[in-house]
């Protein structure tokens, strides 16, 4: 109830539509103007699987920020957060949409031209035909590539441009009148290292195993679900200002086998080490090796789920294990609660369905949230 006054409070005229919250309707108010808006939810309330739908005044107004909204989607915890987010996006969104009706003086471009001369054209990567919007390269010390997004408005460069990056943590620029493009670049540049060991963590881990989710991660992803054994796995939240330290780790799969894992985690936790690197201190916490890609298929250790016969659904791979051990079929969450909840047999009390398996009738225990397992 907590959160649903919270919603309320940042977004009055946006109301649930049904009583599990997977849907909600109404009105995103910026700048005094009121844009419709639908939020679907799956029934696990992940907000990295909802759909938006709005009015085609606002999808024309947010075209060119759904990469922001995306990421936004991905890392906010909650819905509350994510309209926060929203309502910032939409504000910057409608601020340069006003902006770009405005005549800008002579001394906006030749100024504008004169920073990017100074910066160097090899360091620009796209500008728009308005020059209004800039994104700047930068290689940090590993060689990875980044962008970073300038939108201009009439005032630069007595005002900042806003700027969007591809960033787990909030990137906020110093900026004075007499500050220019290089200020800002040189700014980026030190982010960048200051990110590198989250970067060098998170890359190791996606290069030496199998990361079943995300699919395809971008530099702002903390996440990642990590392939254990047959429909096993581990989904660990790292820390990006702290990527050394002891992750959260969430075991998935069947009890009899998660279990054993989660007593070697609180066992060996004393042997994290802070100057090794994060997957190394995994393995020896666990006493596991990870299953590598340069010596298994994805066939070796993944199943399709067992209703819907498909192993990734809207981007999703089966999480939910029958714990028998002559069963252990897996599901995606949404599949099985869709049919646990079809079932006369199945009874529900508040976000917890329990009910049985639909291979081997074993008795089965489903959470609707599965960020707390």
């Amino acid at each position: 109830m907590a959160g649903s006054a919270a919603l309320l409070r940042q977004c009055p005229l946006l109301l649930p539509q049904k009583r599990d919250g997977t849907a909600y309707e109404g009105f995103v108010t910026a700048q005094g103007r009121d844009f419709h808006i639908r939020i679907l939810l799956p029934v696990d309330h992940q907000l990295k699987d909802a759909r938006i739908e709005c009015s085609w005044q606002l999808k024309k107004i947010l075209h060119g920020y759904q990469h922001i909204l995306k990421q936004r989607l991905h890392s906010c915890p909650d819905l509350v957060s994510f309209m926060v987010e929203l309502k910032t996006i939409l504000e910057i969104a409608l601020k340069n949409t006003e902006e770009l009706h405005i005549q800008r003086p002579p001394e906006y471009y030749s100024c504008l031209v004169r920073d990017l001369e100074i910066l160097g054209w090899n360091k620009v990567a796209y500008v728009d035909t308005s020059l209004t919007t800039i994104k700047l390269k930068a290689e940090d010390s590993c060689g990875r590539q980044h962008l970073i997004t300038l939108k201009l408005n009439a005032k630069y460069p007595t005002e900042p441009p806003d700027c969007l990056v591809d960033f787990p943590v909030q990137f906020a620029i110093s900026w004075m009148p007499q500050n220019s493009l290089i200020d800002i670049h040189n700014q980026f540049l030190a982010a960048l290292e200051s990110l590198k060991e989250f970067w060098d963590a998170m890359d190791e881990i996606d290069g030496k195993t199998w990361v079943l989710e995300p699919e395809n991660p971008t530099r702002s992803a903390t996440t990642r679900r990590i392939a254990i054994g047959n429909n096993v796995s581990v989904t660990i939240e790292v820390d990006p200002r702290h990527p050394n330290m002891l992750p959260e780790c969430y075991f998935l799969g069947a009890d009899h086998v998660v279990n054993p894992l989660r007593t070697k985690l609180n066992n060996n936790m004393h042997l994290w080490d802070p100057e090794i690197s994060l997957l190394q201190n995994l393995k020896d916490v666990l006493e596991i090796d990870f299953p590598s890609r340069a010596v298994l298929e994805e066939n070796d250790f993944t199943k399709d789920c067992g209703i819907c016969y498909a192993y990734r659904l809207d981007g999703t791979t089966p999480d939910q294990v029958c714990d028998d051990p002559r069963c252990g079929q897996p599901f995606h969450q949404a599949c099985l609660y869709e049919w646990l909840q079809g079932l006369p047999s199945s009874r529900q009390s508040f976000n917890v369905i329990f009910g049985e398996c639909p291979y081997c009738n074993k008795p089965l225990t489903l959470k609707s949230s599965m960020k707390k397992l």
